[in-house]
């Protein structure tokens, strides 16, 4: 790397080691004795999963409830303005995963860059906000089939088991297995959005079967924004787009997964930056033209919307269904339940990742560093594996509701570790400027820094602090929503006071900001990884390298 100024490394390490900083890195050296896990996944595979991590089950199902909020102006505001705050998220963490494409990921930058106690706090909510969310998804999979007759006789634990047994399946064979199964779940859903949208202009144009035109009826019958709890004027208005927009942060949350692939990456310096940085043109494909004819195409005051359950309550499906049109909605059904299955897949390769990042990270027992032949981390996998029985806990009425508050618990912390990505690119940046180091020698730099980023963390840490504003309206207390809004938070902080007085840990001083420790064995892997890349020769060859 040439930069205007080279570091005095060695006053660096002295530096943090009395702060009890050092950083800590294992699993680089493929001929250390617990194993690593291997570059098996592809440029086509990382682009489907960062596609992946944008389609969810909120799409498709999920953004109904949102429209019904905000309203046909308050959702597409809401979906937007959260997009843009992802982008900001996305490109921070594409500089640092690039440069240091390393297992972990963002628990590896908030230890490095912030202080160990939040690479700490980071890794172990994150680990735990998807262990739990494994079950979750397996549940909404399950409960999705039920929409078919000859499905309704079944007992949900039955699916419940297949379920779970494919997915561990899937993870058990190896990151490659992952990567393919990834690969063409995100394809079919990529696919279906695709023409949902091409339907979906095709039917608010008038060419349904019912030939009806609708354009923006809805937005001037009913109004671009609804009114939250009866709230009358611009207030209710505010407040009902408010809602939306945390709704819209949910439904984003498994963008960053894209990140943790950056230690079993081919050639991630090349690979990685290319998945992230389509991620805004997804999210504007996807979600902001996605989210703008929903609310062209049904009412946000609609029956079905307001009081349906699973698919029926789908923007898509009643619009089809209203346009009379009758097979599509079997096949959007087909399609969210691939979208929870997918999920679920991810789900399981994030949480034991991460606690495979926190054990190399030195932050998580040595064992959970032991990885087999084919590269797995063996025991995280099994550890992580062992929360996808929690779905049976549906099958009782008794269970089910305290299995809801568990996963509820996860929600928050979706959006505490993009405020730490933030957190942590700040750092960097700014021990980027102290140390006179040149970002443009990156192998990627984010664009527009250091202000996306403190927009978007700005917005994060307001968006948190609201999320259970509703709690506070006239009427509307509930304490089970309360905590799960805001217990996170103070799990996080006692997590970080916890490491910080086990380890004795401080605050980073920009000028102690060790850049240096791993850039070798990287720098190497990269030279070794590009060595490795067949660049296309034919036209389909160089088309197919364009798109993937």
């Amino acid at each position: 790397m040439s930069t205007e100024y080279q570091p005095d490394v060695e006053k660096a390490q002295t530096t943090n080691e009395k702060a009890g900083n050092t950083v800590t890195l294992h699993g680089l050296d493929e001929g250390a004795a617990d194993g690593t896990v291997h570059r098996n996944l592809k440029a086509r595979h990382l682009q489907m999963i960062a596609i992946g991590g944008a389609i969810g089950t909120g799409l498709f199902v999920g953004a109904g409830g949102a429209l019904a909020t905000g309203g046909p102006l308050g959702i597409w505001l809401g979906y937007t303005i959260m997009g843009c705050i992802v982008y900001s998220m996305m490109i921070a963490l594409g500089e640092m995963a690039t440069l240091y494409p390393v297992s972990g990921a963002f628990v590896h930058y908030t230890a490095r860059f912030m202080d160990p106690a939040f690479g700490f706090a980071v890794g172990w909510n994150y680990w735990y906000s998807y262990a739990i969310t494994l079950p979750t998804e397996i549940v909404a999979a399950a409960l999705v089939i039920d929409y078919w007759p000859g499905a309704q006789g079944i007992s949900p634990a039955a699916w419940i088991s297949i379920f779970i047994v494919v997915i561990c399946s899937f993870n058990f064979f190896g990151v490659r297995a992952y990567g393919e199964a990834e690969f063409w779940f995100s394809l079919t859903k990529c696919t279906t959005v695709i023409g949902l949208l091409i339907l979906g202009l095709i039917i608010t144009c008038g060419g349904g079967p019912n030939h009806q035109t609708i354009g923006f009826r809805f937005w001037r019958a009913d109004g671009p924004f609804q009114q939250l709890n009866g709230i009358p004027g611009s207030k209710g208005r505010f407040l009902a787009f408010w809602a939306t927009l945390t709704q819209a942060a949910f439904s984003y949350l498994g963008t960053e997964i894209v990140a943790l692939t950056a230690g079993e990456a081919a050639n991630p310096r090349r690979n990685v930056p290319k998945a992230i940085k389509r991620v805004f043109y997804r999210i504007l494909l996807f979600y902001v033209i996605g989210t703008l004819l929903m609310g062209m195409l049904v009412s946000p005051n609609n029956e079905n919307l307001l009081n349906g359950s699973g698919v029926a309550a789908s923007p898509w499906v009643i619009a089809i269904e209203t346009a009379g049109i009758k097979v599509l909605p079997s096949i959007i059904n087909s399609v969210v339940i691939i979208s929870a299955f997918s999920a679920g897949n991810s789900d399981l390769y994030a949480s034991s990742r991460t606690l495979y990042g926190l054990a190399c990270d030195g932050k998580a027992p040595a064992v959970f560093r032991k990885c087999t032949k084919g590269g797995i981390p063996i025991w995280c996998v099994c550890l992580t594996a062992c929360f996808g029985p929690l779905a049976y806990m549906t099958v009782s009425s008794g269970a089910s509701n305290a299995f809801n508050y568990l996963s509820d618990l996860s929600s928050v912390t979706g959006l505490i570790t993009w405020a730490c990505i933030l957190g942590a690119y700040l750092r960097f940046y700014y021990g980027c400027k102290a140390q006179g180091i040149d970002r443009s020698t990156f192998p990627y730099q984010a664009p527009g820094q250091p202000y996306l980023s403190w927009i978007g963390l700005i917005m994060l840490i307001i968006i948190i602090f609201f999320c259970g504003f509703e709690n506070f309206l006239t009427d509307n207390w509930d304490t089970g929503s309360f905590l799960t809004d805001y217990i996170p938070v103070w799990v996080f902080i006692i997590f970080v006071v916890f490491w910080k007085f086990y380890k004795r840990t401080k605050w980073v001083s920009l000028s102690a900001i060790d850049f240096e420790t791993g850039r070798r064995e990287l720098d190497d892997m990269a030279e070794a990884e590009a060595e490795k890349e067949q660049m296309p020769t034919t036209w389909y060859g160089k088309l197919w390298a364009a798109i993937m």
